[in-house]
């Protein structure tokens, strides 16, 4: 009986992953990365997963496989991570992806130059309400015809944690990160990652922000410490034009290198 079953487990699988798992993204990277074979990303997602499944008791989308492949029958990748993280035990229910918040082509030093993947997955909620979330951004590595990973980063959700690509302005290519200081005063970590001349990412700032946890700023942090980021690297001073964020600001204005766009402010 072991050995039928063995022997049928393979088109089995295929079968069960066929009717369960639907394709949410399918993308053609062999145009856009110039590449020598037909590289494409796909990922899948499984049915979703309810009750006992989920930390918080409700449903919540099924699990999602990502893919990165060379041709149509070469296995996955592993430069592209599914994990977010090393599972802490095994029924760590946080270490798959279940939602994919963001797959795209970006085109750091414009469109005629070299492009990156950028992938950003979440896990299940907690009860809490939080999540992991995984960001994750690959090249293409012309002589090796191969992608590489060149930056990830796992962090949560309910502290107003972020990690955000900058598609435009002085800061067009960098990563920006804001994570939750351990002690007081309660502010966050911010820290910006530059594309180096040879498509890696690395530190260029790190520091405490001004921005205090739970000081009623509507902003999100990376958009209320943007002035401060940019003094910081030399790209903005007093008396220059504010840099403001995407959305409405209709009255921005500095409170200790803290931007501020609404009328009321606490003290």
């Amino acid at each position: 009986m072991a050995r039928t079953i063995v022997a049928l487990a393979l088109p089995t699988i295929l079968a069960a992953q066929s009717m369960t798992s639907s394709v949410i993204s399918n993308i053609d990277l062999s145009r856009p990365f110039s590449t020598s074979e037909a590289w494409r990303f796909i990922a899948t997602q499984g049915p979703p997963v309810a009750g006992d499944d989920t930390a918080s008791g409700g449903e919540e989308p099924g699990r999602i496989q990502l893919c990165l492949r060379a041709t149509p029958s070469a296995p996955c990748d592993p430069q592209l991570l599914n994990a977010l993280r090393t599972a802490s035990s095994a029924n760590d229910d946080f270490t798959q992806p279940h939602y994919l918040n963001a797959v795209k082509i970006v085109y750091p030093r414009g469109s005629a130059d070299q492009p990156l993947l950028f992938v950003q997955t979440a896990s299940l909620h907690s009860g809490d309400g939080d999540q992991l979330v995984l960001t994750q951004v690959l090249a293409y590595e012309n002589a090796q015809h191969r992608f590489v990973r060149i930056y990830q980063y796992t962090t949560g959700r309910n502290n107003n944690q972020e990690v955000r690509y900058l598609s435009s302005g002085r800061l067009n290519g960098d990563i920006i990160s804001v994570d939750p200081t351990e002690n007081a005063p309660y502010g966050y970590w911010v820290t910006v990652n530059v594309l180096t001349p040879q498509y890696t990412y690395k530190t260029l700032l790190r520091y405490r922000s001004a921005t205090h946890y739970g000081d009623n700023n509507p902003l999100a942090v990376i958009d209320s410490e943007m002035p401060n980021i940019e003094q910081r690297l030399g790209y903005w001073k007093p008396g220059m034009a504010l840099p403001l964020p995407p959305g409405p600001c209709p009255k921005p204005r500095l409170i200790h290198m803290e931007l501020w766009c609404n009328q009321e402010i606490a003290h």
